[in-house]
């Protein structure tokens, strides 16, 4: 789905106001700290029904949120997929689907990583708050060890909550224990940014390293992303360019 860019600041007077109080940062996962899979990856899924990406693509993105929230299983999920699109699965399909879904989300932005570090070694609290299944969370979990860095993570499918419901902020914010207005919520969609300020949270919607930057310049908030590559300079998309195709946004 393409959003058109959207950014919101908790206002003062009409003003954003500073950053002096922000104490930490929540960030989203995919599109955030991890490139989107590719089309081309995607299409490893879509190819275990038969169907076209565009069929299979507008399957995934109207049947996330029970799955996402933990409401089912991961073999419900996909046996629900298969009815859709009129195909059966046996259990070795599904334990493929599986793995594909959590290969293609695993490839965290070094240069997001850097900042993340940075943002650590000043003392800044952080969580991650993402829309994620069982088993992506699982993998997140037990594979990447700059996760150690963050104070609080919350994965959807666990807390059964999903963004943007109002209560799946609030048990981040707990958590971290912090109030609303001592965070910077950093998220690629409107209304996940929408709900985070609607709480009073100051919030920034993703779509580019650079692009961060200068909206954290606005808010005098630092330390700042220390520097950007050729190949990381524009927006999400161009992020996947090096990966063989478009860029994908699902609700992670």
């Amino acid at each position: 789905m393409n959003e058109s860019h959207f950014s919101t600041t908790r206002q003062n007077n009409g003003q954003a106001s500073a950053s002096s109080n922000i104490t930490a940062v929540i960030f989203d996962y995919g599109l955030v700290l991890a490139r989107s899979p590719t089309k081309q990856e995607f299409e490893r899924m879509a190819a275990h029904f038969d169907a076209t990406f565009d069929v299979f693509y507008r399957l995934w993105e109207t049947s996330r949120n029970l799955y996402d929230r933990g409401d089912v299983s991961a073999e419900e999920y996909w046996l629900k997929l298969a009815t859709q699109t009129n195909r059966s699965l046996d259990s070795s399909q599904i334990d493929e689907l599986r793995k594909i879904e959590v290969e293609i989300w695993a490839h965290p932005d070094p240069e997001m990583l850097e900042w993340v570090e940075q943002l650590h070694d000043a003392g800044i609290k952080l969580a991650l708050l993402s829309n994620m299944p069982l088993d992506l969370a699982a993998y997140v979990r037990s594979n990447f060890r700059w996760l150690d860095k963050f104070t609080f993570k919350t994965f959807s499918a666990e807390v059964r909550l999903i963004k943007p419901d109002p209560a799946i902020y609030e048990h981040t914010l707990r958590g971290l224990g912090v109030s609303a207005n001592e965070a910077l919520f950093i998220d690629d969609r409107e209304p996940n940014i929408r709900a985070a300020s609607a709480l009073g949270m100051s919030g920034i919607q993703f779509s580019s390293i650079l692009q961060m930057k200068a909206e954290l310049e606005t808010l005098n908030f630092s330390p700042l992303p220390r520097t950007v590559h050729s190949n990381t300079t524009s927006s999400g998309s161009e992020r996947t360019k090096q990966h063989s195709g478009p860029e994908i946004k699902f609700q992670l």
